[in-house]
């Protein structure tokens, strides 16, 4: 199916708040094989409101709305959808039963509650149980969401109700639709282009390419007659992208670099270590992300100062002196000494200069060194990276993450 999500809120358009909400549905839309024509951010105005609604119905067969559907005096999305849609606001007296123990307060706060009850005629309570607002509306023999701008209630909502529901509306051409996002690590957007340039010629197939962080996410979208014929294309296509791109991509949809990297590790029945200085955390950070890391994921340090690096990870400090703590004799050795204090079987570490300064001719800005060692043998690696300190610090923690899984698919 084909839909259209309105984001709403004086905040989202001043700037004062990230939409974060949008692109969680659009993923989630997206990979329930679902497309989406537009997204808007538009402010709280009741007129924009209706416009945006009115135009959305016209072209598309569902609509995402999120924002505008609290108690103040600013949240004025029913009032909008009401005229709209010519459905007088009428009272829920479910949801009302909901906030009558939230009613003991003055007058002003006791009307500003019930606001909450008072819907658009044939509004349909997604949660009657919750205290949470959200409702759906046909208009036209359309679904139309509506849920709340705060993003954890908007996500706990979309999952459990609107997915679903969406699942179950139509058996139409959205069953020959197919779709998969690669996730890749290693080349630029520019390069990955490249090397699927012919099989974007395919009809029927589209190929997107979006960069984030230090990643480029390529999407794949088959739109077949039939379902028959869409699997077929989809199979050609899956066949095409995996071959032209190799061990650059490392996983598919929500699947992170974290992610898969624990897949191997706890197939393998294996444990992973970090030492970290110049990254701060973040490949750490990364991985306890994962939900069930703590199976495979020991645990790791910090040692941003030489005098760490020599007490806690037992760095030789003739290495340091001799070599600099940012080269590839120091990050073996940070390697070697994570794993001996942790007993893992696997253990990377980060040494670099992230910037803006403290490069040299030598040892510019950007210069990373990396220590591995699988099951004792170590290894080193050196790169060289451009950008702001966060994206070396970004680029070199993701990097760490792909020298693991590059060494574990060899066992």
């Amino acid at each position: 199916m084909l839909g259209e999500i309105i984001a709403i809120g004086d905040e989202l358009t001043s700037g004062r708040i990230v939409n974060t909400t949008s692109g969680f549905a659009a993923g989630q839309l997206f990979a329930a094989g679902h497309e989406i024509f537009a997204m808007q951010t538009i402010g709280d105005s009741p007129e924009l409101i209706g416009e945006a609604l009115m135009r959305a119905i016209r072209r598309v067969d569902f609509v995402i709305v999120t924002g505008g559907l609290g108690a103040t005096s600013d949240d004025l999305t029913n009032e909008a959808v009401a005229v709209a849609l010519h459905r007088p606001i009428t009272l829920h007296r479910e949801i009302l039963d909901q906030i009558r123990p939230h009613l003991q307060g003055a007058a002003n706060d006791r009307q500003r509650l019930e606001k909450l009850a008072w819907l658009p005629e044939g509004a349909e309570v997604l949660n009657a149980h919750s205290r949470m607002a959200g409702y759906l509306l046909v208009y036209d023999h359309k679904p139309i969401f509506f849920l709340p701008g705060i993003p954890g209630q908007m996500k706990e909502l979309f999952v459990e109700h609107v997915l679903p529901c969406l699942a179950g509306w139509s058996a139409d051409d959205r069953h020959a639709v197919r779709q998969r996002v690669y996730r890749t690590f290693g080349m630029t957007e520019n390069m990955v282009n490249q090397r699927l340039r012919e099989i974007e010629k395919t009809p029927q197939l589209k190929i997107g390419y979006y960069p984030v962080d230090s990643e480029v996410h390529v999407s794949l979208t088959v739109l077949g007659q039939d379902p028959v014929q869409s699997d077929t294309l989809f199979r050609q296509a899956d066949e095409a992208i995996t071959a032209a791109l190799g061990d650059v991509i490392y996983g598919h949809n929500l699947y992170s670099m974290g992610a898969v990297v624990g897949e191997l590790l706890r197939h393998r029945g294996l444990r992973l270590a970090v030492a970290e200085s110049c990254t701060g955390g973040l490949v750490a950070s990364k991985i306890t992300e994962v939900a069930g890391s703590s199976q495979w994921f020991v645990g790791g340090v910090i040692t941003y100062s030489n005098d760490l690096k020599e007490r806690l990870l037992g760095v030789d400090s003739a290495l340091l002196a001799g070599f600099g703590a940012v080269s590839a004799q120091v990050a073996r050795a940070m390697a070697q000494g994570v794993q001996a204090r942790t007993s893992a079987e696997v253990s990377v570490a980060i040494t670099g200069i992230a910037g803006p300064s403290g490069g040299t001719p030598e040892k510019p800005v950007g210069t990373v060194h990396f220590g591995l060692s699988v099951n004792g043998e170590v290894t080193a690696a050196q790169r060289l990276f451009s950008g702001s300190r966060k994206e070396i610090q970004e680029i070199s923690a993701q990097t760490a993450l792909d020298l693991v899984r590059r060494a574990l698919q060899e066992i």
